[in-house]
This record gives structure tokens, sequence and C-alpha cells, in this order.
């Protein structure tokens, strides 16, 4: 069977400035491309929908949530496989302890690649790419500080740009938007794939 694959939605206002849920659509167009079912979860959700689904991916964007927060801890809990991406990651470091500071030189919306990351050996992510090195594009404005969890991958700068935890099924966190990649990238193809097999076990 398919995994079922939950995605913590964001408020998004339609033209008539109605209240609204949204998922990008790259994310879930992905999740499918990898084999799985993306599904949307609605904010403020009762917990109990993490025994509904395979997987959980938290989503980039502006701002979080304190039921994200609550979503994150008890996902980490029930070790319900977990991807952050961007601002998910972030969420997911402050989660466990840190912080974010502003930063300058991250933020690039139209560029396929901006910089380089060292990947840990000793890391889940280096289990996904086989490579120490890869390439990724770059589009926030704000870094995560001491965090708990393993730091996996930095950039060239040192800004932490993957996080995990060694102790959970998967738990990850990339700060680059791997789903704007699919169509170009190699690595972002692999990445959602891995983590779609995972949860499919």
């Amino acid at each position: 069977m398919k995994p079922i694959i939950g995605i913590v939605t964001r408020p998004v206002y339609s033209e008539e400035n109605y209240n609204m849920y949204g998922v990008y659509e790259a994310i879930a167009t992905a999740v499918k491309g990898a084999g799985g079912i993306p599904v949307g979860i609605v904010l403020n959700t009762d917990n109990e929908i993490l025994n509904k689904i395979d997987g959980l991916i938290f989503q980039g964007g502006d701002d979080f949530t304190a039921y994200e927060k609550e979503l994150i801890k008890t996902a980490y809990e029930k070790n319900i496989k977990t991807l952050g991406i961007c601002l998910g990651m972030q969420l997911m470091g402050i989660t466990f302890n840190g912080y974010l500071k502003d930063i300058a030189n991250h933020k690039y919306k139209d560029r396929n690649y901006v910089h380089k990351i060292q990947i840990k050996k000793d890391s889940l992510l280096y289990d996904i790419f086989k490579k120490e090195k890869i390439m990724v594009n770059s589009r926030h404005k704000s870094a995560l500080v001491d965090i708990s969890l393993n730091v996996t991958a930095i950039s060239e700068d040192n800004v932490i740009e993957a996080i995990e935890s060694k102790d959970k099924d998967f738990f990850l966190g990339v700060q680059w938007h791997p789903e704007s990649m699919i169509k170009y990238d190699a690595n972002s193809i692999e990445l959602f794939k891995y983590f779609v097999d995972r949860c499919r076990e």
C-alpha cells in the first residue's frame, strides 16, 4: 500500500480574503512522485490524526503556530517519521531548545542552486545521498542556533542546514527547499523517495 503522508497546512487567504488552509503544490507533487499519498492536516486538528498517517511533513513559510510545536513534540514521542522543510526544520530546532537569529545572503528566490552544504558522514542525510557535499537552493532569512538535536549539515558560512535525531526512525529537517528542485536535482528526488519508502515500512 502507498503510505499516507500528512502535510501540516499553513494559513492562507483567498482572493476575497477568506481564511483558508493550504499545502504547497510542490510538496504534494513530490510526495506523489515518490509513491506516497499526500493529505493536508488542518491546524488545530486533534493529535489523534497521527494514528492515521505513516509520515509527517512540516512545510516552509513565514510563521508557525503553537499547535505545530505541540504536534512536533507528539510526533517525536510517537516516533512518527517526520520531515521538516525550511521553517519546518527551524520549528523542529526551536522545539528542542534552539532559537533563531537573522542572517543575510541566504534568501534567493529564483536561483536553482545557491551554495554547497557539508554533510556529516555519520548521519541519516549521508545515508540518503551517499555524499559529503551537495548543492542546494536557499530561501530563508533566519538561522537556527544552539539546538539539542544533532546538526548533520552546515553551509560554507556555518549556517545549520540539516538536523536530525539519531534516536528516532526518521526525524530530519532540512533548511533548503528540495520540493522546488525535483525537476532538475537527483538528490531532491532521492530525499523524498527515501522518506516515503521509510514511511511504507
